[in-house]
């Protein structure tokens, strides 16, 4: 009979991801100048005002109001009518420094055997249902957003488009889990109030907002979509898109309220639309704002990178791995695989999981060499998922009144690389 299965992203805009953005630019500057430090940076956002509270151990100094003007104003809040804007917002900073219970659990002697940032479990997915490892649903949603947030940028066509946006898309299934169609997408975006009614009756007010929402709809369908579609280079993606599905468009007619002035924003508060859209699993952990000591980040990069390079490997068409660990203590304390019954080689889940103990060393300081995760890396993964994205070296320079400016190369998103797969089919006769 299959299924139905669906999943949603965020723009850069929504004020949670606005958060999430100025915690990691937080994080990223204190690495840049000093990349022992130890940051646990929590944002709250909301009308005309951000919120800064944490925990900070480092001998960097960092103008905390400076960097987060900054995010603010490259996400696009630059007009006052937003009613959060980047020169005008009040920042309040409540940061102290690092607990000295917790650190001594994470700093010993010998740097390899430092421990744990907390306890917890995390989780890495990986399907090959995309050229990524993604699932498509969450794959399709942010594409999506990307799209749009690249349209408002370029500043040429929907013009009155704001930062704020949604999507969601519902992928059809069937009984053998593969995707058959793509069945429904939803884009809420925020946008100017760019036509007035003719006079202050709700009749006028009313057909003004279906004449707005009747553009926008328009505009989603002749000019996002066909952006979207024309990114999407799998033929076997691009066969899944057909004349029935379903467009939910600004479902409530109007979106011009939007941003931190609709709705407070805060740190962490979208950790789905940051991993796997609802597929697999999570174990609850935020990633922004936290260095890679904090296994909730760290331990969930290396997770999807060994899950993503089984999948590639041929181990099976799609895999769950969870790690857990004990704060203060350096190994992992469990090592679990489901491949949902779906594993190409004649071993179990258990046997999967005793072969990765094996193949990789998930100690947290290993984890921390193995991905370069002391270097600023942090802020291209607060919107848009951390999973699934290209790895590339670029240069980026942070600028300081305190320090002399700092130029530094660094490699972005190395745990999506594919370098453990020739490893993985030797250890496991593939």
């Amino acid at each position: 009979m299959g299924y139905l299965f669906t999943s949603e992203s965020v723009s850069e805009g929504h004020p949670d991801k606005v958060a999430d953005q100025i915690s990691d630019a937080i994080l990223d500057e204190l690495l840049a100048f000093d990349p022992s430090s130890k940051v646990a940076c929590e944002t709250l956002v909301t009308t005309g005002q951000v919120v800064l509270a944490g925990e900070v151990k480092s001998k960097a100094y960092v103008d905390l109001q400076e960097v987060t003007r900054n995010v603010i104003q490259r996400i696009g809040y630059t007009k006052g009518e937003y009613m959060f804007e980047s020169n005008s917002c009040g920042i309040l900073t409540a940061i102290h420094e690092q607990s000295a219970d917790i650190n001594r659990g994470v700093e010993r002697e010998s740097p390899m055997d430092q421990g744990a940032g907390d306890q917890g479990m995390m989780f890495g997915y990986a399907t090959n249902e995309t050229e990524n490892y993604m699932p498509l649903s969450l794959d399709l949603s942010h594409r999506i957003l990307i799209e749009l947030a690249a349209i408002r940028k370029e500043g040429k066509e929907m013009t009155y488009l704001r930062p704020d946006s949604k999507s969601q898309v519902t992928i059809e299934y069937n009984d053998d889990n593969k995707p058959v169609r793509i069945d429904t997408i939803v884009v809420s975006t925020q946008h100017d109030d760019f036509i007035k009614p003719e006079s202050n009756t709700p009749q006028a007010e009313e057909i003004a907002d279906k004449t707005m929402l009747d553009i926008i709809r328009k505009d989603i369908l002749n000019i996002l979509m066909p952006r979207v579609i024309g990114s999407i280079h799998h033929e076997d993606v691009l066969k899944l898109f057909n004349d029935n599905i379903t467009f939910h468009v600004n479902p409530t007619g109007k979106f011009v309220i939007g941003g931190p002035h609709g709705d407070t924003g805060l740190t962490g508060r979208k950790i789905i639309v940051d991993t796997y859209g609802g597929k697999g699993a999570h174990g609850g952990g935020a990633f922004s704002g936290k260095d890679p000591s904090k296994v909730d980040r760290s331990a969930a990069y290396a997770a999807r990178h060994i899950a993503k390079n089984l999948v590639a490997a041929g181990i099976a068409s799609e895999i769950l791995v969870q790690l857990s660990y004990a704060i203060g203590v350096a190994e992992p304390i469990s090592i679990y695989v489901n491949t949902y019954g779906h594993a190409n080689i004649n071993m179990s889940d258990s046997q999967i999981a005793a072969k990765i103990k094996e193949l990789f060393d998930l100690r947290p300081k290993a984890i921390e060499e193995n991905f370069k995760l002391r270097k600023p890396i942090y802020s291209e993964t607060a919107a848009y998922g951390h999973m699934g994205r290209e790895p590339q070296v670029i240069t980026k320079t942070f600028h300081s009144r305190y320090q002399d400016s700092k130029s530094i190369e660094v490699e972005l998103f190395t745990w999506e690389k594919l370098d453990a797969v020739e490893k993985i089919k030797k250890a496991f006769h593939i």
